[in-house]
């Protein structure tokens, strides 16, 4: 009995993972409002109501597809584990990951940019990711300062910004010449100017 509830837990679990990553190439080609459920559910080889299972509205299955991405990311590169240069470090490896994946980088700058708008479904999960993001950001150039890697004339709270200004930025380039543009050679870059040592 057990057996059969845990196999039904497990096919469960396959279908939601089967439905977020459908979901997420979905957003990242027509963007989340030209999205529809119908089509995801089409994608996931399962009806509509099969979806409404598991997800009950398309704004619970975009929080759904958006918290999973930064949870994957945030545990496979170690950023709230780190401290100080250590994590900044570990944003060029994740920004040389991306390079891997331009579904995600694409999926990324739609819904950010859709998301500016108050009234769609994410601009409140966008605008708390954006404020952990400079918060890290802060956090590290601060701690790198306090152990004598921050170079003088740098001011952490500004790096921080710019720096996750210079990330998202070079993402939008990438998407638009993926041959030209170094995403994580051009943020080492940029960090090497600010800190001391090797990136």
């Amino acid at each position: 009995m057990t057996s059969q509830i845990e196999r039904g837990y497990a096919k469960g679990r396959a279908r939601r993972q089967q439905i977020l990553d459908e979901a997420m190439a979905l957003f990242g080609d027509v963007g989340y409002r030209a999205a529809s459920l119908r089509e995801i559910a089409a994608r996931a080889g399962i009806s509509h109501p099969g979806l409404l299972h598991h997800f009950t509205s398309k704004e619970s299955l975009l929080l759904a597809v958006l918290e999973r991405r930064d949870e994957t990311d945030s545990a496979q590169f170690d950023l709230t584990a780190s401290s100080g240069a250590e994590v900044l470090r570990h944003m060029l490896d994740l920004a040389d990951y991306n390079a891997t994946r331009p579904g995600i980088v694409e999926l990324s700058c739609v819904l950010a940019a859709e998301a500016t708008s108050p009234d769609h479904p994410a601009h409140e999960f966008f605008t708390d990711r954006y404020e952990r993001a400079v918060r890290l950001c802060i956090d590290a150039f601060e701690e790198a300062r306090d152990a004598g890697q921050l170079n003088s004339d740098v001011d952490p709270e500004h790096a921080a910004r710019s720096f996750i200004a210079l990330m998202d930025g070079l993402q939008v380039q990438w998407l638009l010449d993926r041959e030209g543009v170094d995403m994580a050679g051009t943020l080492r870059q940029h960090l090497s100017r600010q800190l001391k040592g090797d990136f």
